[in-house]
């Protein structure tokens, strides 16, 4: 029988149990040899000099280590990095390009709970649902909502993707059988890219202005940093909805709160810069405000769908075939 290469587990402690559950830690057990009672959270730690001396693979997620030269340094046969969690950016730094390791991510695993949450939250606000409810929460006895509404729903509702990434593909994907009309906009994407989604591809602010319901699906660059501000914010229609379940910074919070408080516009944040917003934030209280503590990501039992992905992929690696999910450096800087 083949050896199985061996593994160490470089993340939280208590996220393991979740990501890797019994059923999907048998699975990578298969191809790997792996100690679930072993995590390298600080590299530095004498009890885990050993087991990082010997590794082949390091399988990280949330509250890993970075990985630095001096990191790298205590896990010389390293191989692979496989990241059960989105972006590595937190994690991966130069060096480990430099040293030739492969590494695969779980972003497209996690991109599947966030574009349902996306989904969610853009045929709710098309029913006016987030307003609706504090009205009868606050009018039980006088509320006069229980028949036909004017001016609400989803047909024909027109969605601007801000994004072709992961995550603003699958919503494309996911509109497909509503009678909704989603549109597209992104620099790096093309025509021939629209295309194939089955949405027109449109300038940003022209997206803008004739969106009803704006999502926003781009990286976390300099580039994007408050993308979307007063100006942008005053070109959409009246009665539009933003939803941001990308990065904080690409909005300009306090550009948003002034167009909030007008009324004119709704928003559903489930990011925010900072994260978490301060508690005198104008955003908690703003009725037409909708925020969420970092939620659209993978919850639950969906994290066990981030573990699946690692085990597949080791059992790649362990087959000697090339990795599905691996991470192209050349286009991380673009990526979330």
């Amino acid at each position: 029988m083949t050896q199985r290469p061996y593994a160490v587990f470089a993340l939280s402690a208590e996220n393991v149990p979740l990501v890797f559950p019994p059923p999907v830690l048998a699975r990578l057990r298969e191809t790997v040899d792996i100690d679930a009672a072993l995590v390298a959270e600080d590299f530095t730690d004498p009890r885990v000099k050993d087991a990082l001396a010997r590794a082949e693979i390091l399988v990280t997620g949330w509250g890993g280590p970075l990985l630095d030269p001096a990191a790298l340094d205590a896990v010389p046969r390293l191989r692979a990095v496989l990241h059960a969690a989105g972006s590595v950016k937190g994690i991966v730094t130069p060096e480990v390009w430099r040293r030739g390791i492969a590494v695969s991510s779980a972003a497209a695993a996690n991109a599947l709970p966030v574009a349902e949450y996306t989904l969610a939250m853009i045929l709710l606000s098309g029913k006016d649902l987030f307003a609706v409810r504090d009205r009868l929460r606050a009018d039980r006895d006088a509320f006069n909502g229980w028949g036909l509404l004017p001016g609400i729903g989803n047909l024909g509702r027109r969605v601007g993707v801000i994004g072709a990434s992961r995550i603003g593909r699958r919503v494309i994907e996911l509109l497909r059988p509503f009678d909704l009309v989603p549109a597209l906009t992104d620099p790096y994407a093309d025509e021939e890219t629209a295309a194939a989604l089955g949405v027109p591809l449109l300038p940003l602010d022209e997206l803008l202005r004739t969106s009803d319901v704006v999502t926003l699906h781009a990286p976390a660059t300099p580039e994007t940093r408050h993308l979307i501000g007063a100006r942008e914010l005053a070109l959409m229609p009246d009665g539009a909805v933003l939803i941001n379940t990308a990065r904080g910074s690409l909005l300009d919070h306090d550009a948003l709160v002034a167009e909030l408080r007008t009324g004119r516009l709704s928003a559903i944040l489930d990011v925010t810069d900072p994260e978490p917003l301060p508690a005198g934030s104008p955003l908690y209280d703003l009725p037409n405000a909708v925020l969420t503590p970092h939620r659209a990501g993978s919850q639950g039992n969906e994290t066990a769908r981030l573990g699946l992905v690692v085990a597949e992929e080791a059992a790649r690696l362990a087959a000697g075939s090339p990795l599905a999910h691996a991470v192209d450096p050349a286009a991380l800087a673009r990526e979330a």
